[in-house]
């Protein structure tokens, strides 16, 4: 500690601070250094350097850090430094001061007029080498172009013509003393000394000139001609111990594409780093040397490929060959300059991860002329040399961890090192924007100081410990958290406070002040000069050191110069941690091969014939075969038996087990969650429809067919055919045939593999030929295998690389308008980068998994990653996710062992081992026992005694996996060779899981399988992993990847041992515990804290009585949850006292974490070891048997509602049958490797696994090092939105082509791409082939309409007409139709529940009859789906080619181009002028007449009576619509036969800009803002109105024309927004064998129907003209006679001329038509119904009369209880709720519930109506109303002897008297209601209609509606007859 530095501190405050400080890092536990170092020190004037100085340096290091390695293995650091190059120490005689300043050199000055420009000679020609590496330039014979660097042009070369006497030979040797030169810019000669010629070419030194300092390199033509920077020039023997042959100059190859690769990325199809080339380079890979060739630094600038110099050693080992590179080699571009194997590198191969900064150009082959690379200079003493044997003698491979600033070259034996830039972009702070900076809470100046940075290293490096190794995400968010202190701390400094920065003077006493508490696992080095001198002095340290010396696990060498500031680098040297750095750096392909290699050239040899012996040190080998000898010819019993019991081979094949029916194998259902997935899919869909992006109509298609993609497994492939086998979508789809779907599906499956192009060509021919079917792309497991088709021409050997690319993004794909691309991938975050292709908004996400679990009904719950990593909190000693420690010791110690072999061969040969020993422990050799882990014992025990228990034979399944195919064949022999040897051939199988073949299983358990499953054919073979169900097994499954495969329910182990610390990114390794998510029963909840604990060690507690039940449960250590802890238990205690279902009751009541209280005898997990012992096997045996019948009857307890925290504990599997009961109940367990433990185990506070925080995809990089962090919130979506805004994808990656627009920064998404996201195995196949069905369904459904089918109601009621027509009759005849009586009952079914209207024929009708049929809730209304026909009305949502025109506006013609205007005229009514405007479009304005001057609206035009045009309708037809501008069927142009028609739409003004939006091409007319809350009623008032004006203007106008008042068509439709089709009925003849004549009908247009009433005889005569509802029952009952006189709704022709002094009620909201109707007809007005026509309604689901939602005005709480009817009214003047609705809406309301209160005598009994006079109001469905006019000479109901219950007075007028009322009877008791406008006008009317004479009033009775006074309610008094 007592460094020189200490004197710069201040005082005492020193000490004091350094205890502090000390005790704090011994405390700390937090990872980001407390601020104490930066509050002691650092006063803000003690910067020794600007911030300037360091500045340059970071950029240098951007840039260059691409060229840091080749791709043939050269480290590349050399770009990055500066000064001069290869001088030694003693080669600087004038710096032999050291320190001292050089001394100046003054040179003579330059002639006049001679050019000064650097790069250029005095004659003021360019020399540089950018401009002349294409001039051909003639040199006399003997001279050779060599390259001299300027100190001021540090990144070019100059190019001299010398002498090469005066130049050295090949080993530094020989070269004459002198100079002689040429300039070659201006051709001036015979330079005869070097200071001349320097001076000649401007190099202005300002030391002494002198040719080995200044002349560089030789200059050489590669194969294009192109002149470039080779080999160094070797003055000096080469500073190196071998000839140049084998010149170990570690420098740049200049090969690598200069675009700045992003990070970890390959440079155009290049993965930059080691890569093996072949030993046949006459390179033994045993040596530790290796041959290596130099050549010059490279400087990244905007190039593609560089040339690479070839060699002019005559040495065949660094000879360049011309020519592609070798088979290893990740690409090569035809046609460009070629890089070629320089240098072969033992292993591992390297891969550096890489770059944040954006391309900086194309890929592809560019013109040679960018072709060149500048060097730049490199001081001295920067150089390494790596001792030789460095990895033989320590077993160490060091990995040097870029730091900051410049690394030196690297020499000699460079194949024993590693250098990885996983943390250099931590670094290098990019430039982020401000908003992200914001986001992340920084400003944009605080970045860290270079001494913060290194503090921050070592202080992670501390913290990390022995066992974890660096990880650049980690430490990421260490960099990000001190920033954002710091930030805090700026913000406080601004308020006063002091903040010093640490100097660099101080920084190397508290960076060992740091480390000095890491116990010697982190040193620090600091050096002066460079950091070359740290880097050597710690590896000549690691190849003295002695064996038991102990080294630290991380160097820091921190170089402190003067000159450039501090720079540092990390040297790992931990055993275990450089392993895992080196490893990680390969990508999965990288060191599959590595592996491969190891393998083949028998590299492993040690290490197998390591294993060749038992841990025993016995022969493996002779042990096996002795037992062989041992047992003979017998093998141990299939199933049923003990290990023990030996049976004939003969008598083993044919053991037939019991059959097994609980499969539900083959049933295929669709669970909730995947319908709601599929419909989730389904609308997004038509979002991308709606959009206006015109990219997918699906109006246009009728049919849906589709292709699944999935990546190359036979298994996957089989396992999609039999889901799409078992779903039957083929024949849903209208496909295939039902018979032959089962052989055709194979056509809709297609691999990825060489035969996808013919397959997918014939299906894209599909697409082309039919455009009218909608085809889905399906992109299964999208996110493997996702590399880009151009990087795919270049790699050699992978099959499959680019063909997803060539397939998905294709041009014909792209194009087809008909065809929808759906990738679906459960690790989707490779497809969810800056350049996705799939717009946020087309991804699809799986339902968040807890919500499944609210619906309750369902049996099964997901069990996924986050449940695994949760199921850790548990408490249990065997949890499901392990690490098997004793494996990692051994694994450890293996590995140090054999340094050059890559960890999985390692881990695999152990694995074997393993497994082997404990299948020989556990049959013959007991010793063995405690040299196998516990772990592998006890699956291997499990595994190979479960058939062994019962007749079924059925057992478990072990999947290990292994990556490496050639590992895993060898695993698989050895294995068979074990089993087979000890006679378990028929106990258990071992499969080979290979993606590229079938399942291969023994003849024998195949038979075994067919027996289980019972019904199938002879030639019956499994083909999925799913058909191994039951079967005992060991599946090695091995590939790249997991591809998605489905796992059968018998899986119970899942082996990962061998996943290490190569798989560093998210996706490898959550796809890896991918395999064993699952879905497990809810039932089984009750059964895991039975099966769930209580290893073999416990076994003594297992006789426990039943006194001592109540001890039994013990409440495990249960994670933090708010709910109480369970108490009671229930179920059946059995004969051994355990309560089988101790956790029954809790079934579902498990509160939100699962609190097991377990009883103290249940058996272990895995049954442990000691399962063999009798007394544990029986009460096993018992507890199954007796688990069966508790699952059953379960409990019916709700799950009760609960906060966050991890969900109930799916416990999985069957309702228990027999002994295996328990082992499916729980999902698998997962043994995991230590690495991949610590990134999925539990995160303390409650984190994301760490793996989260991981790259989420070796193809895509992260954009910058300054992000947030995922946190555990986050949903599915938003971690989309994370990955879209922070990763970008690698140059390789399909998705790389497709970059932002660059002018508005906009991405380019495919707009029919969809993504389907959801965990692994959870059930997105099923999801998206119900998507394909629903997706049909709805396209047929968008050419079906749900209407109305629903009878006539009160047709026994109605009174049949005496006067009968002629049924042929088209129209009625006015004289016979006007004696017919008008039938006042309401037959439409919609007034179902309404009040019957009294007539003299409902008095007889026994009213028991009426009160059955009358039903009180709402009920639904019935509905049948009709095809659409070409007459039908559409919405907004139909587009078709002919009625484009009148629905959309071109873009020309904008909305503007309609016109508003004003139209007034009073209304004697409403009593004042009303003020309507239309709104109309150009197109339109033909219809009305304008003023000549003002464009002033004066009238619409009205045809005549007697104009005859066949093309035309006479009328105008209004639409009152409201809350359906989308859904109103508005568009006519179809039923209207596309002639031309006046419709206007009448819209409340509120709503006037949506219906404007969606329909502009319509006549608007808006109603005036009074009636935005008004009912239909005011509607039809308003329309009727306007249409009365309308006509008086028309025939004044006429008139002056010459034509007849009486002339002008007097006639409007009136139609609703749902009347969607038309039909005509005729009645067909009478066949002899039906006894009813049948109706035949036919669907016609609205203009058919229109003309045909329009032409109706003495048409004005009538009031109204309407037709009938449509109903499936229409029989010719109700055709006998062609015209009712009856109620018409929905559909009307209206006389206005007629009905002028009829109106609508306007303040009506309800039944405003049978009110009309009504009083229509006792105004003596023909009402007139045609029959043989029909009107059918669609069934709109929004808008239209919808009821208003009543709230109270003055919200008190959000939450309220829904008001009842009853609370509509209120006494006058109460304290009562008052509420924001319309007075009149209250009131009909109200009176449709009140009948009871109001008319109690009047209930159920018809005889005895309700009078009501002049209105027709609802009030209830029991109460029949008589309806009776006030006017003079109307015609009313006969009311001769008719007691009335009731009396229904409604806002009467003056022609309501006194007298008028007297003529009616009152039963006694019968109850009046007046209603009145306010109070006084009800007094008045009280008083008035002297009705105090015979009702009786009393003061309570009087009521108002429950409106404040400002919205005016209405008043009613009620009282009884007297």
């Amino acid at each position: 500690m007592g460094n020189s530095y200490a004197g710069q501190l201040k005082s005492a405050r020193f000490e004091e601070a350094l205890h502090n400080s000390i005790e704090a890092s011994l405390r700390c536990s937090s990872v980001v250094p407390r601020p104490i170092f930066s509050q002691l020190y650092l006063d803000p004037d003690q910067h020794p350097f600007s911030s300037a100085d360091v500045k340059p340096k970071v950029e240098d290091l951007d840039k260059d850090l691409v060229h840091r390695y080749t791709q043939n293995g050269s480290l590349d650091f050399s770009n990055s430094l500066t000064a001069n190059e290869m001088e030694d120490d003693e080669d600087d005689e004038e710096m032999s001061g050291s320190n001292s300043p050089p001394i100046p050199y003054s040179q003579k000055p330059a002639p006049e007029g001679s050019c000064t420009t650097d790069g250029f000679c005095q004659a003021g020609k360019d020399l540089r080498l950018v401009s002349l590496c294409m001039e051909q330039i003639d040199i006399p014979a003997g001279f050779l172009l060599v390259g001299a660097k300027s100190p001021n042009l540090p990144e070019h070369i100059l190019v001299c013509a010398v002498d090469k006497r005066f130049l050295p030979d090949d080993h530094g040797k020989n070269a004459l003393l002198g100079f002689s030169g040429n300039c070659i810019g201006c051709g001036e000669r015979g330079f005869r000394y070097f200071t001349e010629f320097s001076n000649h070419i401007n190099l202005k030194l300002t030391t002494q000139p002198k040719k080995q300092k200044h002349l560089k390199y030789y200059l050489v033509r590669s194969s294009q001609g192109v002149l470039s920077k080779g080999p160094l020039i070797c003055w000096k023997e080469c500073r190196s111990r071998q000839s140049s042959a084998t010149c170990h100059s570690l420098k740049p190859n200049s090969s690598v594409s200069s675009t700045v690769t992003p990070e970890n990325g390959t440079t155009n199809g290049y993965k930059s780093g080691f890569i093996q080339t072949d030993a046949a380079n006459g390179n033994s890979s045993h040596g530790g040397k290796s041959s290596a060739s130099g050549s010059t630094p490279a400087r990244p600038l905007t190039y593609s490929l560089s040339p690479r110099p070839s060699y002019a050693s005559g040495d065949p080992a660094t000879m360049f060959i011309s020519g592609p590179p070798k088979k290893r080699h990740r690409g090569w571009y035809t046609g460009s300059p070629v890089p070629q194997p320089g240098l072969v590198v033992p292993v591992p191969t390297v891969r550096p991860l890489a770059r944040n900064e954006p391309l900086l150009s194309a890929p592809g082959p560019q013109t040679p002329l960018t072709g060149i690379l500048q060097p730049r200079p490199i001081p001295a003493g920067e150089t390494v040399i790596v001792p030789e044997n460095l990895l033989s003698n320590s077993g160490i491979r060091p990995v040097i961890l870029i730091g900051y600033g410049t690394l030196p070259y690297f020499y000699g034996n460079v194949g024993d090192i590693v250098v990885s830039p996983l943390l250099v972009n931590c670094y290098k702070i990019p430039q982020v924007e401000n908003k992200d900076l914001e986001q992340l809470g920084l400003t944009g100046g605080q970045l860290l100081s270079v001494e913060n940075m290194i503090l921050l290293t070592i202080q992670y490096l501390v913290r990390l410990g022995p066992d974890q190794i660096p990880l650049r995400e980690e430490f990421e968010q260490i960099m990000l958290k001190a920033m954002q202190e710091f930030t805090l701390r700026e913000r406080a400094l601004q308020m006063g406070a002091q903040c010093i920065p640490v100097s660099p003077g101080q920084l190397p006493w508290l960076a060992r002040l740091i480390a000095s508490v890491s116990q010697d696992l982190v040193h620090v080095i600091v050096t002066q000069n460079s950091l070359a001198e740290g880097i050597s002095e710690t590896l000549r340290t690691l190849s003295d050191m002695r064996h038991y010396q102990r080294l630290p696990d991380y160097v820091v060498v921190i170089c402190a110069s003067e000159i450039r500031g501090n720079e540092f680098c990390v040297v790992v040297l931990g055993q275990h941690q450089s392993r895992a750095l080196a490893e990680s750096m390969l990508t999965t392909s990288e060191f599959l091969k590595e592996i491969s290699y190891e393998l083949i050239t028998g590299k492993v040899s040690f290490l197998a014939s390591h294993f060749k012996n038992t841990s025993l040190g016995d022969d493996l080998d002779k042990l096996l075969e002795k037992m062989q000898q041992r047992r003979g010819d017998s093998v141990v019993t299939p199933f049923n038996g003990d290990l023990n019991e030996c049976v004939s081979p003969q008598e083993a094949a044919a053991m037939i087990p019991t059959q097994n029916l609980d499969l539900d194998n083959e049933t295929f259902q669709i669970y909730q969650p995947q319908l709601t997935v599929a419909r989730k899919l389904l609308s997004q869909v038509c979002a991308i429809a709606d959009s206006g992006s015109q990219s997918l109509d699906l109006g246009h298609f009728s049919k849906v067919d589709f292709i699944i993609i999935v990546p190359r497994s036979e298994v996957l492939v089989q396992q999609t055919l039999q889901r799409i086998r078992q779903s039957g979508v083929l024949v849903d789809l209208g496909l295939e045939e039902n018979g032959s779907a089962h052989q055709r599906a194979e056509k809709y499956v297609v691999r990825l593999d060489s035969e996808i192009q013919t397959k997918f060509e014939v299906f894209m021919r599909r697409v082309k030929q039919n455009p009218y079917t909608l085809f889905v792309l399906v992109h299964d497991n999208s996110h493997v295998e996702l590399t880009s088709v151009i990087s795919g021409s270049l790699s050699h050997g992978e099959p499959s690389h680019g063909l997803a690319d060539r397939v998905i993004n294709c041009r014909e794909v792209l194009e087809a308008f008909n065809l929808l691309v759906l990738q679906v991938s459960s690790f989707p975050y490779t497809l969810q980068t800056q350049q996705s292709r799939v717009s946020s908004s087309n991804e699809v996400h799986w339902i968040q998994l807890d919500s499944t679990e609210d619906m309750g009904c369902e049996e099964k719950l997901y069990f996924g990653l986050n449940e695994y990593s949760k199921s850790l909190q548990w408490g249990v000693t065997s949890p499901l996710l392990r690490c098997d420690e004793t494996f990692e010791k051994m694994v450890n110690t293996l590995l140090e062992r054999y340094p050059r072999l890559h960890s999985m061969v390692v881990r695999c040969y152990l694995l074997i081992q393993q497994y082997s020993e404990a299948l020989m422990a556990l049959t013959t050799m007991a010793t063995l026992r405690d040299h196998s882990t516990p772990e592998t014992l006890s699956i291997m025990d499990d595994l190979i005694s479960s058939p062994g228990k019962n007749k079924s034979g059925r057992g478990h399944m072990l999947i290990i996996r292994v990556p490496s195919m050639q590992l895993a064949m060898l695993a698989k022999e050895r294995l068979q060779e074990v089993r087979n040897k000890l006679g378990l051939q028929y106990r258990f199988e071992i499969i080979l899981g290979n993606p590229a073949s079938e399942l291969n299983v023994a003849p024998h358990f195949v038979a075994r399988l067919k027996t289980w499953r019972g019904n199938e054919q002879e030639e019956w073979v499994p083909r999925t992993y799913q058909d191994l169900e039951g079967l005992p097994c060991i599946v090695i499954l091995t590939g790249k990847d997991p591809l998605g495969e489905t796992f059968p329910r018998s899986l119970k182990y899942c082996d990962l041992r061998l996943i290490d610390s190569s798989y560093l990114t998210r996706t490898a390794l959550e796809q890896e515990v991918g395999l064993a998510c699952c879905y497990v029963s809810k039932e089984v909840i009750r059964g895991p804290a039975v099966a769930l604990d209580l290893s073999g060690k416990e076994q003594e507690r297992a006789t426990v009585s039943e006194n001592d039940l109540d001890e039994l449960l013990i409440d495990l250590e249960r994670p933090q949850s708010n709910s109480s802890a369970v108490t009671g238990t229930s179920g059946s205690i059995m004969e051994n006292g355990v309560s089988s279902s101790s956790t029954a009751d809790k079934s579902q009541k498990q509160p939100v974490t699962p609190s097991f209280q377990s009883p103290a005898t249940s058996v272990g997990l895995d049954e442990g070891v000691s399962a063999g012992t009798s007394a544990a096997g029986e009460m096993l045996k018992q507890e199954c048997d007796s688990l069966g019948p508790h699952m059953a009857s379960s409990t019916t307890s709700k799950p009760s509602s609960s906060s966050s925290g991890p969900r109930t504990l799916p416990w999985p599997g069957q309702p228990v049958r027999g002994c295996r009961g328990l082992h499916t109940a729980l999902p698998p367990v997962v043994i995991l490797s230590k690495a991949a433990y610590s990134l999925l185990g539990p995160q303390k506070g409650g984190k994301l696994p760490a793996s989260s925080a991981l790259l989420p995809h070796a193809d895509v990089a992260w954009v910058s090092a300054l992000r947030p962090l995922l946190h555990k919130d986050m949903s599915s979506e938003e971690q989309s939105l994370y990955y879209r805004q922070w990763t970008s994808a690698r140059q390789h990656h399909a998705d790389f082509s497709n970059q932002p627009d660059p002018n508005s920064g906009a991405p380019s998404f495919h707009p029919r791409r969809l993504l389907l996201t959801g965990p692994p195995q959870v059930g997105k196949t099923g999801s998206y082939l119900q998507f394909l069905r629903i997706l049909f369904r709805m396209l047929i459904r968008l050419l079906e309409v749900d209407v109305y089918d629903e009878e006539e109601i009160n047709t026994d009621q109605s009174e049949s007409s005496e006067v009968s027509q002629s049924a042929g009759e088209p129209w009625p005849d006015i004289e016979s139709f006007s004696k017919m009586p008008f039938d006042v009952s309401v037959h439409d079914p919609k007034y179902s529940a309404m009040s019957l209207v009294y007539t003299e024929k409902l008095a007889g009708v026994k009213q028991e009859a009426i009160k059955e049929s009358k039903v009180e809730e709402p009920r639904k209304r019935e509905t049948v789906s009709m095809m659409l026909t070409k007459y039908a009305a559409y919405n907004t949502f139909h587009h078709c080619e002919q009625c484009h025109q009148y629905m959309d506006f071109t873009a020309a013609s904008q909305m503007s181009d309609s016109t508003l205007h004003a139209f007034t005229f009073s209304s004697s009514m409403l009593g004042e002028e009303v003020q309507l405007y239309f709104i109309i479009p150009k197109s339109k304005e033909s219809h009305f007449v304008f003023s000549k001057q003002g464009k002033h609206l004066e009238s619409m035009r009205l045809p005549l009576v007697s104009d005859k045009n066949l093309n035309a309708v006479k009328s105008p037809i209004f639409t009152p619509s409201s809350g359906r501008h989308e859904h109103g069927l508005l568009n006519l142009f179809h039923a209207m036969e596309g002639t031309n028609h006046l419709h206007l739409l009448v819209v409340k003004e509120y709503e006037m800009p949506l219906y404007r939006k969606y329909w502009p091409n319509h006549i608007m007319l808006v109603l005036p803002g009074m009636f935005n809350n008004a009912g239909v009623g005011a509607a039809r008032f308003l329309i009727k109105e306007l249409s009365y004006h309308n006509l008086e203007l028309e025939r004044n106008r006429l008139e002056e024309l010459g034509v007849k008042r009486q002339c002008v068509w007097p006639f409007i439709v009136v139609m609703d927004d749902s009347c969607v089709l038309w039909n005509i009925h005729s009645a067909q003849e009478q066949s002899s064998q039906s006894r009813e004549t049948g109706v035949s009908s036919k669907n016609v247009s609205l203009k058919s129907v229109l003309q045909h009433i329009e032409a109706t005889p003495k048409i004005a005569h009538y009031a109204i003209l309407g037709i009938q509802k449509w109903s499936s029952k229409l029989n010719s009952q109700s055709l006998k006679t062609a015209f009712s006189r009856c109620h018409v709704h929905d559909f009307i022709l209206l006389n206005i001329d007629l009905t002028q002094n009829v109106q609508y009620d306007f303040n009506r909201y309800f039944c405003e038509d049978v009110d009309f109707n009504l009083r229509t007809n006792s105004s003596g007005l023909l009402i007139c119904r045609f029959n043989n026509f029909s009107l059918m309604k669609k069934h709109v689901q929004v808008g239209g009369q919808r009821d208003f939602v009543i709230k109270p005005k003055i919200m008190v709480s959000e939450s309220i209880a829904p008001i009842l009817p009853l609370q509509y009214i209120c006494a006058p003047d109460s304290e009562h709720t008052l509420l924001a609705a319309p007075a009149q809406f209250l009131l009909e309301k109200f009176l449709q519930h009140a009948s009871y209160k109001l008319f109690p005598k009047a209930i159920r009994n018809f005889k005895s109506p309700v009078l009501a006079i002049d209105c027709y109001l609802n009030i209830g469905p029991e109460v029949a109303i008589c309806y009776v006019s006030s006017r003079p000479h109307s015609s009313n109901v006969s009311c001769e002897g008719v007691f009335f219950s009731g009396l229904l007075l409604y806002l009467c007028d003056s022609f309501v008297g006194a007298d008028l009322l007297k003529k009616f009877k009152f039963l006694k008791g019968a109850t009046l209601c007046v209603i009145c406008q306010d109070r006084s006008s009800l007094r008045q009317t009280i008083v008035r209609l002297e009705l105090e004479d015979v009702w009786q009033f009393r003061l309570r009775d009087e009521f108002q509606t429950a409106n404040s006074s400002d919205d005016k309610p209405l008043y009613f008094l009620t009282g009884r007859h007297v």
